[in-house]
């Protein structure tokens, strides 16, 4: 396969040709910083992202030959916008249905507020057994029994995969459920847009997902921002019309056009020996998980792409294994009390593996650190997500704050998946873990 790039080739001639810039940007393509001159707005010729029939439509076409689903669109601003753009086309979808969705826990912030920007009430499904912040172990019976207590059928089930830590479920099986109760899977895939290149495809619509938000800048050589919405073929006939209408109301009216040439750059670049590169690096990686099972690390099963080592095992928070790593010229993506991750791509390097082994190796063993489980009952619902957030709120001390109602959603970053949701009861439970996590005030609905 091979495509062009439309958007790069539009953009790089016209900085060639010389042309008086009199229209936005205000840098007028001086090098502040060096990208100026590629940086662009809508003038002629440019096409314009929500009302795409010139070159941006032209990319989109590529990627959706890359992807091969029903509909593929662009986002400058992330899964964030994608993730609002999909609940809004499942409500378009749901017939008239009470606008309720069910939800996997350890969802991100961005869902919580789309939520309460479309006015959505959440049913929440928790796992048999517990997880931590950022897993929800679910599996097909358990969502087929969820959805049997449930008094109305919701309009979607909505599920983060691969979540922070690298895990997915049975999204095959979920999906099954999901089409015989006759609703939509929406997958928040930020994590997985790379998992199309693998052989089998294991992204989320190829496992029978409805629609997923692709985040392209965590795992592909894109730039921060840009994204996909991916919509199934079904989907696409259902709700495709009104795919761009649900983007535009969510996104800025001046879309990168940086992000939007790297998007469009990365249909070529896929085309380009990128699913044979990516295979090596997973190779590679493994090798690093199996360097460090023998250095008597714990390592957790995850997405091929990730490296998360369950640090307490051998006595170490994660957050003290990522300065380890960091004194040896590793960043890590994440680590809290329990885990470090390790986000790798096909554009990481020999050394960065090396560095990887070498910081970790002739630790000495410490007594080991148990993990912090979620509790499995879920605080009182006192108001509804919407409600909640747009509320006036106090910020106050965790001890205050035991009985009152959490407000702005309140997080260990950077993985933005809320301890308690807006609208619940703060317990004395969850005061204690949200201590845990190191947060010592929260925001609460004004008595």
């Amino acid at each position: 396969m091979k495509l062009t790039t439309p958007i790069c080739d539009f953009v790089e001639q016209y900085g060639k040709e010389g042309i008086s810039r009199l229209h936005m940007p205000g840098h007028k393509g001086m090098p502040f910083l060096g990208c100026e001159n590629l940086d662009m707005t809508e003038v002629a010729g440019a096409d314009q992202l929500y009302d795409a029939t010139g070159i941006i439509a032209e990319s989109e076409r590529n990627a959706g030959e890359l992807f091969g689903f029903g509909k593929t669109l662009y986002s400058t601003e992330g899964s964030s916008q994608c993730i609002r753009a999909m609940l809004f086309l499942a409500l378009q979808g749901a017939e008239g249905r009470k606008p309720v969705v069910l939800a996997a826990r350890n969802a991100h912030k961005a869902f919580l507020y789309a939520c309460a920007l479309l006015d959505l009430e959440v049913e929440w499904l928790l796992p048999q057994e517990g997880g931590t912040l950022c897993t929800c172990p679910v599996t097909p019976k358990l969502l087929e029994n969820r959805l049997a207590e449930l008094a109305e059928k919701p309009i979607a089930f909505y599920l983060t995969a691969p979540d922070y830590l690298g895990y997915s479920p049975d999204i095959k099986g979920l999906a099954e459920v999901c089409k015989k109760a006759g609703i939509p899977l929406l997958v928040d895939n930020a994590h997985g847009a790379y998992l199309k290149f693998l052989s089998p495809s294991r992204h989320p619509l190829d496992l029978g997902a409805a629609m997923s938000c692709d985040s392209a800048h965590k795992t592909l050589p894109v730039l921060t921002g840009g994204a996909y919405l991916q919509l199934s073929r079904r989907w696409a006939e259902k709700v495709g019309q009104q795919a761009k209408g649900a983007m535009e109301l969510f996104g800025s009216t001046s879309p990168s056009y940086l992000i939007l040439q790297s998007l469009d750059r990365f249909n070529q670049y896929a085309c380009e020996g990128y699913a044979e590169r990516l295979q090596k690096t997973i190779q590679r990686i493994d090798g690093t998980k199996e360097e460090l099972k023998k250095q008597g690390w714990h390592i957790f099963e995850s997405d091929p792409l990730k490296i998360t080592i369950l640090t307490g095992k051998r006595g170490y928070t994660g957050k003290e294994a990522a300065a380890i790593l960091r004194k040896n010229g590793v960043e890590c993506e994440f680590a809290d009390l329990d885990s470090v991750v390790l986000m790798a791509t096909a554009e990481n390097t020999e050394l960065d593996f090396q560095r990887i082994e070498r910081a970790l190796r002739h630790l000495p063993q410490k007594a080991e650190i148990l993990p912090i489980s979620m509790p499995l009952a879920l605080p009182k619902k006192r108001m509804s997500v919407r409600q909640a957030i747009f509320a006036s709120w106090d910020e106050v001390s965790l001890d205050a704050a035991v009985g009152r109602i959490c407000a702005a959603p309140c997080i260990s970053c950077p993985p933005a998946i809320p301890i308690v949701v807006s609208g619940e009861e703060i317990t004395v439970e969850m005061a204690a873990l949200f201590r845990a996590y190191g947060i010592e005030r929260v925001k609460v609905v004004k008595a």
